[in-house]
């Protein structure tokens, strides 16, 4: 059998799979906050608080100029909001087949679906900050164009992109258990090579050539693109674009495959 036929099979599992995909990720959300006596609200409190630190700190304390004519907790808050979604969901998913390794003994389960329901589960809280953004756009009284709809491109552009990674990164993490900590570690490292408190138009271009092969970068900027810069992602970088979504599908088609050749091992070594 191809990798491409792998690859096909495996999605059309999932897709067949997928009203338990959503329960379950319904599931997890919940139960986070399970015991708590707030309950799920703590889902939405944290990310409150969080953006009221942002202002106070920035606003009030360091008086931070303006990015344009944009104020600077409005452009910082484009870019973290996608970092905090993709972060969050590749430690989670990195570990969720380790975390629910009682499931790899039932034959009729498809582990393939637990990186999905992580991603799902980080979703819900991340679509409560995207209203946030729209919230805070609407109290400095910036605009709001049409190109903001384009955010929901760039939140799937991320989805697919965690989807590949994660499914490379929780099913080798069982064989090689010093996956978790050099995840850990990528993401640090992606954190500051990702203009989320930097503007990218400091660097000269041979360094932001580099910087472009993050494929982080392009969503971030994609996200400041749709809310502040008014710009299509077809107009200006469709050669990122293409690069993107090159790098992409070759890690979805990987990470697949990969998931598909190991998960007859995973209860060998559990």
């Amino acid at each position: 059998m191809n990798y491409f036929r792998i690859f096909v099979v495996f999605i059309r599992d999932l897709y067949l799979r997928r009203g338990m995909i959503l329960e379950l990720a319904r599931q997890d959300f919940r139960s986070k906050y399970l015991g708590s006596y707030l309950g799920i609200l703590w889902a939405f409190v944290h990310p409150t608080i969080y953006v009221a630190i942002l202002w106070f700190v920035f606003e009030v304390g360091f008086k931070s100029k303006p990015a344009g004519d944009v104020p600077f907790v409005l452009w910082m808050l484009c870019g973290i909001v996608p970092w905090f979604f993709f972060s969050e969901c590749l430690s989670s998913a990195t570990h969720s087949v380790m975390d629910n390794s009682f499931l790899l003994k039932k034959v009729n389960f498809s582990v393939g679906m637990l990186p999905i329901v992580k991603i799902l589960s980080a979703l819900v809280l991340h679509a409560f900050f995207i209203c946030i953004i729209f919230i805070m756009f609407l109290v400095y009284r910036m605009p709001l164009t049409i190109h903001c709809l384009q955010v929901f491109y760039y939140l799937f552009a991320a989805i697919v992109l965690l989807l590949g990674i994660s499914w490379i990164t929780s099913s080798v993490i069982l064989f090689f258990r010093d996956m978790g900590q050099i995840v850990g570690m990528v993401v640090q490292f992606l954190f500051w090579m990702t203009p989320i408190f930097w503007s990218a138009k400091i660097l000269p271009i041979k360094y932001l050539n580099m910087v472009k092969l993050n494929p982080v970068y392009y969503l971030v900027e994609g996200y400041r693109e749709s809310f502040i810069y008014h710009v299509w992602f077809w107009e200006k970088h469709y050669t990122l674009t293409a690069y993107y979504w090159l790098v992409t599908g070759t890690i979805l088609v990987i990470g697949a495959v990969v998931f598909k050749r190991l998960r007859p091992h995973f209860a060998d070594v559990i």
